[in-house]
């Protein structure tokens, strides 16, 4: 691989976990400590939502951003000709 061809896709590599990485502070943070109070606004089967964030829905969130790394570090290795 060419030092720019490399170079290209640790860029969009490290722009792809960066992205997610983000996400990640939103949902732990934000939603976990800065939005309590609004989310708790809103109760599903009687579970007040901030409270539901900050204990079971961030770590959904986490799995779900593992395969969604997955699957755009699959794209970004096939675009670059580095998969398996």
């Amino acid at each position: 691989m060419s030092p720019e061809k490399a170079q290209a896709y640790w860029k969009e590599n490290i722009t792809t976990i960066l992205k997610l990485l983000v996400v990640w502070f939103v949902v732990s943070f934000g939603c976990g400590i800065i939005f309590i109070n609004e989310l708790n606004t809103i109760e599903i089967s009687g579970i007040k939502l901030g409270f539901w964030f900050a204990q079971q829905g961030a770590i959904y969130v986490f799995v779900i951003l593992i395969f969604v790394y997955v699957r755009a570090m699959t794209k970004i290795d096939e675009k670059y000709g580095v998969n398996e």
